[in-house]
């Protein structure tokens, strides 16, 4: 199962909306088959698993971290393969909870005499695929925050300047993070101050669909965020506030611009962008600021995952990573647990879990 793990993500960034799911086929101790779910729309893993089998699978044991599909989608029901080889026993990691699956797949291995465990692993392969089970259970995208900051919590000095607080390793995982989440979200206030590109271009990977958030379309659509589109495509959320003159600008440029409804302070609701965003198929989100647009999804618990690149740098003065949450006592504030400490360079990458995740 670890290995089927290990398999498994090596369909990161490509089988979104779909799951990651590895495959392993094993007899006498021996792996005699392998696959994975390479990209969205093609064969699954235990369809590539047969394929690449060196011998008869009849007898063996397979071994699959998510319960094979058992309904039609753009591909045929997994199970069907599986009960057709005639394995000795399908260990699988965690059920499916998709309504169209959710242990019919397992039901049909035992109903046609195939031994079937289920929870190997389990918890490994829940995490694997933590994105897929928020986005099917409530449609919609597991939200993932992160920012760079100094020891002090900095993430600009006082005049607004941020190049760079990380080191080079560092933004290179960043890069990294970009290319494994479906969209990249930044607020109005980041494109003036900084104007990002949002790329991949320190790592080999899809670039993801990039959102800006600028309720009253203040900005210049001769950013760079929006001039990239060969190499990334850009939305920009506003409200109905929004002047005509600046939407018709946008749209002679060919921008998109996505009318969501306003919060309680005239802003985009985050909420409903979130809404949007999972009837587009967005199951990731990965929301990089600026303060008031992380400060806004922390403030409306829209946020599942939260990353931290510490810097050990001292600032001073300067820019908080998060604003007021409106926090008066310590039993208001945000519980959170520590997934996983790494270093990148110089800098420690914070990865950590909301005790209370979002809309679950």
């Amino acid at each position: 199962m670890r290995r089927a793990l290990r398999l498994a993500r090596k369909g990161e960034g490509r089988v979104s909306p779909n799951p990651l799911v590895g495959a392993v086929i094993v007899r006498d101790g021996r792996i005699i088959g392998e696959g994975y779910h390479r990209c969205y729309g093609e064969n699954h893993a235990e369809i590539n698993a047969i394929s690449n089998a060196t011998e008869v699978i009849a007898g063996a044991t397979f071994y699959i971290t998510l319960e094979p599909c058992s309904h039609h989608g753009r591909t045929p029901p997994c199970v069907n393969a599986l009960i057709a080889c005639r394995p000795g026993r399908v260990v699988v990691g965690v059920a499916d909870p998709n309504p169209l699956v959710s242990g019919k797949g397992i039901e049909a291995l035992r109903q046609n005499g195939i031994e079937t465990t289920v929870g190997v692993l389990d918890k490994a392969c829940r995490e694997l695929n933590e994105a897929f089970f928020k986005y099917i259970r409530t449609g919609l995208p597991y939200v993932t925050l992160k920012f760079a900051q100094t020891l002090d919590g900095r993430i600009a000095t006082a005049s607004g300047h941020s190049r760079w607080i990380s080191s080079p390793p560092a933004r290179k995982f960043a890069h990294r993070l970009r290319c494994l989440h479906d969209s990249i979200l930044v607020g109005a206030d980041t494109v003036l101050r900084d104007d990002p590109e949002l790329t991949c271009r320190l790592v080999r990977g899809r670039n993801p669909l990039r959102i800006v958030v600028d309720s009253h379309l203040r900005l210049s659509p001769e950013a760079r965020i929006f001039k990239e589109g060969r190499h990334a495509r850009t939305i920009t959320a506003a409200t109905r506030q929004a002047p005509e003159e600046r939407r018709r600008l946008f749209r002679e440029k060919g921008i998109e611009v996505m009318e969501i409804g306003e919060d309680r302070t005239g802003r985009v609701d985050l909420r409903m962008l979130l809404r949007v965003l999972g009837k587009r198929e967005i199951s990731s989100l990965l929301v990089e600021g600026g303060a008031a647009v992380i400060t806004s999804f922390l403030k409306e618990n829209l946020a599942d995952r939260l990353i931290v690149i510490l810097a050990p740098r001292i600032m001073g003065a300067g820019v908080n990573a998060v604003g007021d949450l409106e926090t008066r006592q310590m039993d208001e504030t945000l519980s959170l647990s520590f997934h996983r400490i790494a270093r990148r360079g110089d800098d420690l990458i914070l990865d950590v879990r909301f005790n209370s995740p979002a809309n679950r």
